[in-house]
């Protein structure tokens, strides 16, 4: 490999044999985890930062901006690194400390801001947004708005990478795919891709509790209901990324559900992974069932649960949130 982003993608899919073995289907997990930068967001960064040089937004040592739960920020810095950018990155203050310290300490400028809704001007986006117009006009080199949520070259980057490779691992015996949104990029890429290989595949949204996409693609609007502990996923809007994408199933998987997936995982095929993941998986368990035994069903596996160490795996934590969790994290 010749540098960082060469890493990026080629990503291997792994039997996840607990829900396989229980459902009679093959259960496949893309691990997304052993990206450079640890998820699923290297394959958005890179394309964001490619196509911000192609157009001429992004000079030489000029920087990038990004509003992100975390991930898609420590993807752009390593990225931006090794490319000769700067980036600032603005993270809502309630995401986990592990992504906090690790933005820190790979070197990006970090700016934390209340966590507040899309529809509130000092939304983390929306912070971002105007933080980059304003370094743009005051730094040397300036800077670039990476825009993930409604940038396409997201989508793109799920259309020309993770669309094809799901679909060459499984020498097109797919069925379904199932996947969590965030920005919306990675199910509205693949399953443009996998459509025009297979029309009659099912694509598949899991939701979290506080989110709204699961209602609208249900019922027609866009309604939120609750709250969830998961981090990067849940949408209120449909982002310019997901415009056009084709829901066919959709489920709202309780923080129970997704926790005692994420440690059943961890147990059962040694997978340590993240809350994304986690309620991939109960989609994809879900919909297994509900299509029958004998069918291919892909997901993403986005990270690694080193990320929510203090938060995901600790049981004062869980306490608190009235969630339960295996007796062995108590030890």
């Amino acid at each position: 490999m010749k540098n960082l982003v060469e890493l990026i993608g080629k990503t291997p899919l792994i039997r996840l044999g607990g829900p396989s073995n229980e459902t009679g289907c093959e259960i496949l997990g893309k691990a997304e985890f052993v990206n450079p930068g640890g998820s699923v967001k290297d394959r958005a960064a890179w394309y964001i930062i490619r196509d911000a040089i192609e157009t001429g937004k992004l000079q030489p040592g000029g920087t990038v901006v990004e509003g992100t739960a975390g991930n898609t920020g420590i993807g752009l810095t390593l990225i931006a690194n090794s490319l000769g950018f700067n980036t600032t990155i603005v993270v809502p203050e309630t995401q986990s400390q592990e992504k906090l310290e690790m933005l820190r300490a790979s070197g990006a400028k970090l700016i934390k801001v209340p966590a507040v809704p899309y529809r509130d001007e000092n939304n983390y986006i929306k912070f971002s947004a105007r933080l980059a117009q304003e370094l743009d006009e005051e730094l040397p080199q300036g800077a670039v708005w990476a825009n993930q949520f409604d940038n396409t070259a997201n989508r793109l980057s799920h259309f020309e990478t993770t669309g094809p490779e799901i679909w060459d691992q499984t020498k097109g015996k797919l069925d379904a795919f199932v996947s969590s949104i965030g920005t919306g990029g990675t199910i509205a890429g693949v399953s443009q891709f996998v459509r025009q290989k297979k029309k009659d595949i099912t694509i598949c949204l899991a939701d979290p509790p506080g989110a709204a996409l699961y209602n609208y693609f249900v019922n027609g609007h866009l309604t939120a209901e609750g709250s969830s502990i998961t981090e990067g996923i849940g949408q209120g809007r449909i982002t310019d990324n997901l415009k056009g994408t084709q829901i066919d199933k959709a489920y709202r998987i309780p923080d129970q559900e997704t926790i005692d997936v994420m440690f059943r995982l961890t147990r059962e095929d040694g997978l340590f992974l993240g809350s994304s993941s986690g309620i991939n998986v109960a989609a994809s368990i879900r919909l297994a069932k509900e299509m029958g035994p004998g069918h291919c069903i892909v997901t993403i596996l986005c990270d690694s649960g080193t990320r929510y160490l203090s938060k995901l795996y600790n049981p004062e934590f869980l306490e608190l949130k009235g969630l339960s969790f295996p007796r062995w994290l108590n030890q």
